[in-house]
């Protein structure tokens, strides 16, 4: 897992690694800095000339500046490989993610893979600075201090025997007890988000029903089971401070008194005063080297989760790849479904689709009929291959879909759903989306067939007009009708509309079904629909019931032969007498 994340360095190693080099260097001046001051003390004390003590002095003066600068450099070299580490992993995942069918969003949800991409990200880019830059300098210091300390302090080092052991097994127990508390925080923070994005996602239902108060009852107790958690792993890791004080005091008080009988009594043949100094200060740095790795230790704990998460995304393999040798052009807008089944996870028991077989010639219109689902969406989703097929075959052109090149395939098809999306931007930029070098002309000439031109030209900004995130700013029926002008734009050579006119009149439905004829004669249309005064001049009308085709036809067909068709007609038609 360690390894796959590490890719992600690339461009950062050179910073990288001054990072690890400029921390040693630092610890190596830090551990130091010790010798040289007992060696001053010494001096001064036996008396030593003004000249060796601006000597030693001046030294002291040099290796802390240079520890300093060290330091400093390492602060910005490290800060600069985090960042680039979280960027490139938050490309990788965003990269991984386009690759993925709908199978593969549907198993992680799309809540998920943003938390991934930004709570995760920030918790490994923390880790990964921390183990460059203090998860290094911690070891190095501690085992520099420890050499020293044992080389400079003769008897006064048996306080280490004692202290590190005490230290080192009581954060050790401090730790493995925040654990799971940290592990469950984090799991609880994860099922919030999700809960802050629904909620924000569906305000509109929660104000239409006056839910208000339940939600924020609802989410308050969510954060205040995550702060109770938190109290919880936060107190345990408060520990640390008071078992800190505890051996540091104990150090401190141990060489003092040691080391001072052993000065006053040898006359500082044993123990000198430089040692005694010597100690005090290898014995702070030793005691916090083990804090620190304590809490490296629980912040490499609490990130953990975040890490497997991550490498989940990035090892994910998609459901739908390109052939090897895959065809690149579709011939015609011809689709054949032979003998197609289709469920949407092997672990799923029930059939979305059964034996499909369906031949729909090029440029024909069809319209698909049927109740909430019955496998409508589902059946034109394995037309550009949003999902393949379980059994069976599909095919385009006379080519099986699994032949083609996803983006050749894709680019032939438009799909304008019920749920139409917008993206942030112009009226323009959304359109383009459709055909991304369309003339002014294409756009306009495109709009008056989806008939949204009639109200883009009441915008004071017109097609530069602003279109908010989501499209909120525009009506349901604005809304489709500008994502019908966008697949128009496209000139596919098949055209699926699934109920995408649901949120416009019947007279202004007949006027965009006019504009198919007119301005893409040649392409195939698949109208999935509600409305029977949708689809019964299409060339054949699909009727879907419980997964499977009840019943194919035209209009006048169906009415004598099919029961499904003829009761939603005379449902809407007041007993049969004709609307269009």
């Amino acid at each position: 897992m360690l390894k796959r994340l590490m890719q992600s360095v690339r461009e950062f190693k050179t910073p990288t690694i001054l990072t690890l080099l400029f921390i040693t260097l630092e610890a190596v001046i830090e551990t130091s800095l010790p010798f040289i001051t007992a060696t001053l003390v010494n001096l001064i004390k036996d008396g030593a000339e003004m000249a060796q003590v601006l000597q030693l002095g001046g030294l002291l003066v040099v290796m802390a500046l240079a520890s300093l600068s060290c330091g400093g450099i390492a602060a910005i070299t490290c800060s600069k490989a985090s960042s680039g580490f979280a960027r490139n992993l938050r490309h990788d995942i965003f990269t991984k993610v386009q690759t993925y069918s709908f199978e593969n969003i549907d198993k992680f949800s799309s809540s998920s893979l943003v938390t991934r991409m930004t709570t995760d990200i920030a918790h490994v880019q923390m880790s990964f600075m921390m183990i460059i830059r203090t998860a290094i300098r911690s070891p190095l210091m501690l085992i520099f201090s420890t050499v020293m300390a044992y080389l400079m302090g003769g008897a006064l080092a048996a306080a280490f025997v004692v202290v590190i052991p005490v230290l080192a097994v009581g954060l050790l127990l401090i730790s493995r007890k925040a654990m799971p508390a940290f592990r469950r925080v984090f799991r609880k923070y994860d099922r919030m988000n999700e809960s802050i994005e629904e909620n924000v996602r569906a305000m509109r239902v929660v104000k239409g029903f006056s839910r208000e108060e339940y939600e924020k009852e609802k989410f308050g107790k969510a954060s205040d089971d995550i702060a109770k958690e938190f109290t919880f792993a936060e107190r345990i890791v408060a520990l640390n401070t008071p078992l800190m004080n505890f051996c540091m005091y104990f150090n401190m008080l141990f060489i003092l008194l040691v080391g001072s009988y052993f000065a006053v009594n040898s006359g500082g043949t044993t123990v000198d005063v430089g040692q005694i100094s010597a100690m005090l200060t290898y014995g702070m740095q030793i005691l916090m080297s083990l804090m620190m790795l304590s809490m490296i230790y629980v912040m490499l704990t609490m990130s953990a989760e975040s890490m497997k998460r991550i490498y989940e995304v990035l090892e994910e393999t998609p459901t739908l790849t390109n052939p090897e040798h895959a065809v690149c052009e579709v011939k015609d807008g011809s689709i054949v479904f032979s003998n197609v089944s289709f469920k949407y996870s092997s672990a799923a028991k029930k059939y979305a689709l059964s034996d499909i077989d369906l031949t729909i010639p090029s440029g024909a219109t069809v319209g698909i009929l049927g109740g909430t689902g019955v496998g409508k969406s589902s059946l034109v989703q394995l037309i550009p291959r949003l999902y393949d097929a379980t059994e069976g075959t599909v095919t385009v052109g006379g080519v099986d879909v699994r032949d083609y090149d996803i983006t050749s395939l894709r680019s032939a098809v438009a799909m304008v759903l019920q749920k139409n999306l917008l993206f942030a931007g112009t009226i323009k930029e959304n359109l383009r989306w459709g055909k991304p070098d369309a003339t002014d002309e294409e756009i306009v000439a495109a709009c008056r067939l989806a008939c949204a031109d009639e109200f883009i030209s009441t915008f004071p900004d017109g097609y530069d007009t602003k279109i908010e995130q989501g499209g909120t700013n525009v009506s349901g029926g604005q809304k489709q009708r500008l994502c019908i002008a966008r697949a128009l734009i496209a000139q596919p050579k098949i055209l699926i509309l699934d109920d995408s006119t649901s949120a416009v009149d019947m007279k202004t439905d007949a006027l965009i079904r006019a504009g198919f004829e007119e301005y893409i004669p040649s392409t195939t249309k698949l109208i999935i629909a509600q409305r029977v005064s949708s689809v019964m001049h299409a060339d054949m009308i699909v009727v879907m019931d419980g997964g499977k085709i009840a019943d194919i036809g035209t209009h006048e067909e169906l009415l004598k032969s099919s029961e499904i068709y003829q009761e939603v007609y005379q449902q809407q038609t007041n007993g049969g007498a004709e609307h269009e």
